[in-house]
């Protein structure tokens, strides 16, 4: 299979197989969506949903969040691992959005990424499910598999987007980058597929007789 039939075969499968992507961080708004993605840096997203509800009864907008003490966040949103530095976020980029934007959350890139805790991939999310702008965001499940379905070579994050950008067409970005997530979630795992298991490993690369080695970003 050369690399336009993987392309080919890969979005077909996946459009197939999850028509409809559900954004998998339950939120509300714009601002919600932002603090659960940054909540989610080495942390599930089935545990973020179940600490976020908590902190909406603390604070649920921007101009109520700033008023809290960083202690206060930190103390429910510690489930979620690297509490201390996430809650510091958290605090500084409300008081941002309040002092800077009138507690909206901006809706390009510049401005998101200058906020405390926001790279590039957090942004690109918050870009693509809260306001529907064309965005590829990389996470370790989509750097893998891109490698694993020979899309990219995976150097870094930011090549295996640009890979990804140029193999798709725009306009299914947003629901590829979802849709790639639940594969790399359901079916080709990073313990249960070694690049030789899951239905796209096999039939993208079908004479592979080893395990595919992975580059860390």
């Amino acid at each position: 299979m050369n690399k336009a039939d993987r392309v080919h075969f890969i979005f077909e499968k996946l459009m197939k197989t999850y028509p409809q992507p559900p954004v998998p961080l339950d939120h509300f708004d714009s601002y919600s969506l932002l603090v659960a993605v940054l909540l989610s840096a080495q942390c599930t997203d089935a545990r973020v949903n179940t600490v976020t509800p908590s902190l909406w009864q603390l604070a649920d907008n921007p101009f109520d969040m700033a008023q809290q003490s960083v202690a206060d966040i930190q103390a429910i949103i510690r489930p979620c691992g690297l509490s201390p530095q996430k809650a510091k976020a958290i605090q500084g980029l409300s008081q941002i959005l309040v002092d800077k934007h009138a507690g909206e959350v901006p809706d390009n890139f510049t401005d998101l990424e200058a906020l405390p805790g926001v790279g590039h991939k957090t942004a690109g999310v918050v870009m693509a499910q809260a306001f529907g702008h064309p965005a590829f965001p990389v996470d370790t499940h989509i750097h893998r598999l891109a490698q694993r379905w020979g899309l990219s070579s995976g150097k870094s994050v930011e090549q295996t987007e640009r890979d990804l950008k140029r193999l798709f067409p725009e306009p299914s970005w947003n629901k590829l980058h979802l849709q790639i997530i639940f594969w790399g979630r359901d079916y080709c795992t990073a313990r249960g597929c070694d690049g030789r298991v899951c239905e796209i490993c096999t039939t993208t690369y079908p004479n592979r007789k080893h395990a595919k080695k992975l580059k860390k970003p």
